[in-house]
């Protein structure tokens, strides 16, 4: 009553004898895990580290460099000391000559002359006179402040009264006694600090009342417009022409501060 094909068995599977094999090469015996425990050798074992020769190079500049260092200290120390000595003379000389200039112009018993400007265009120049001003105030002297700003000739006198300097190298302020000239504000502190300036100033007089301390008033014959009208000798009309009792601002010096000369 059954197909054919269904009495039949089927075949019972045959294990590969490749399969075998391979499963039995597979397996690991004790020797190959002693073997695989125990790191075989390299072929080219490796070499300890070599010092490297650029390490040496580099102490070798280095200690070069110390070599020539600990050389050029001593001669660099006494190109120091000579400067330092050279600084020190040049300061001790200047320092007599102001010295002297100061002593003799307390021999002559002249007025101060403080050459300076008000002007604050450069700022070092202004603290400069300002510090000079304040200077003489506080010891109360007698000075004859002829400011730049002012009076634009004040420039060529004082250019006459130094003149083994270049005009475009005076600075300001520049202080004179009796027509010697002391310095500048550096040397000015310096006398101020020494104790010799206030033995060359003479006291103040009050202040004045006209002028109140600027030294300079309107001009009477312009009234401080610099022009004059002048009538012509010949014919109806006239002109203007520049003012010639008063500087460029229209101001004359104060003559209750300096009087004219008899």
């Amino acid at each position: 009553m059954w197909p054919s094909w269904v009495k039949r068995r089927a075949p019972t599977a045959t294990p590969c004898p490749s399969i075998e094999l391979v499963a039995a090469a597979a397996t690991p015996s004790l020797k190959d895990v002693i073997s695989l425990l125990n790191t075989e050798p390299a072929a080219n074992p490796p070499q300890p580290d070599a010092p490297s020769p650029r390490v040496f190079h580099r102490l070798r500049v280095a200690a070069s460099a110390l070599r020539l260092l600990r050389a050029l200290q001593p001669a660099q120390v006494a190109a120091g000391e000579e400067t330092q000595v050279a600084c020190e003379e040049e300061t001790q000389v200047a320092c007599e000559e102001e010295a002297q200039a100061a002593a003799a112009a307390e021999e002559e018993g002249g007025r101060l002359v403080l050459y300076f400007t008000s002007l604050q265009a450069i700022r070092r120049t202004f603290e400069d006179c300002s510090a000079v001003r304040a200077i003489l105030r506080g010891l109360r002297a007698a000075v004859d402040e002829r400011d730049l700003s002012m009076d634009a000739s004040f420039a060529p006198e004082l250019a006459a009264l130094l003149p083994g300097r270049p005009r475009a190298d005076l600075t300001l302020p520049q202080l004179f006694a009796g027509g010697r000239h002391l310095g500048g504000a550096e040397e000015v502190r310096r006398l101020h600090e020494s104790g010799q300036l206030a033995r060359i100033v003479v006291p103040a007089p009050a202040p004045c009342a006209r002028c109140r301390g600027v030294r300079f008033v309107l001009c009477g014959s312009c009234s401080g417009s610099h022009k004059q009208f002048t009538l012509k000798i010949s014919g109806v009309g006239g002109r203007f022409r520049e003012c010639a009792d008063c500087n460029k601002n229209g101001l004359v010096r104060c003559p209750a501060c300096f009087p004219p000369a008899a």
